[in-house]
């Protein structure tokens, strides 16, 4: 899996130890942090690009995140892509959550879906929800959910 800053610079490290890296480094700067785990999509044509994030929120002093793309030629259905999102954060949250709880680091994994029922994506949220408490994760949907709903968005091709 290949990961980037913000700015666009790869991270040669694996994405652990990369971010493991980012906390001590952190946390030896006096910051308080939380993680905040999500992705987002957007289908062109005949692709479905994602964006998965880690944004770590330094408590009242800014944040900073790492940012994953991936293509896919598979086509989705709006449910299954919202669970598909789910299901890269989790992927991610999983591999990482170890190194949360060493360092006392807050960790939510964000969903890009809509609360309201109006919303297609809607149709998602009892099994985004279930499957993200389910393995013992904070979750956050929209409008809170700004991890996968802003930072990834703005980052999916």
């Amino acid at each position: 899996m290949l990961w980037r800053t913000f700015t666009g610079k790869s991270i040669n490290l694996p994405i652990k130890s990369a971010v493991e890296a980012a906390i001590v480094r952190e946390k030896e700067q006096g910051y308080r942090l939380k993680v905040c785990i999500g992705t987002d999509s957007q289908v062109h044509a005949k692709e479905t690009d994602f964006a998965t994030v880690i944004v770590f929120v330094r408590e009242k002093h800014g944040a900073f995140m790492f940012i994953h793309n991936e293509k896919t030629k598979y086509r989705f259905s709006v449910k299954e892509r919202m669970l598909a999102e789910v299901a890269k954060s989790i992927e991610i949250a999983y591999e990482l959550c170890d190194l949360f709880t060493r360092y006392d680091v807050d960790m939510e994994v964000h969903a890009d879906i809509n609360t309201n029922p109006q919303f297609k994506s809607n149709e998602a949220l009892r099994e985004a929800m279930g499957y993200i408490l389910g393995m013992g994760f904070a979750f956050k949907a929209k409008p809170e959910a700004f991890a996968s709903s802003c930072c990834a968005d703005k980052m999916v091709n």
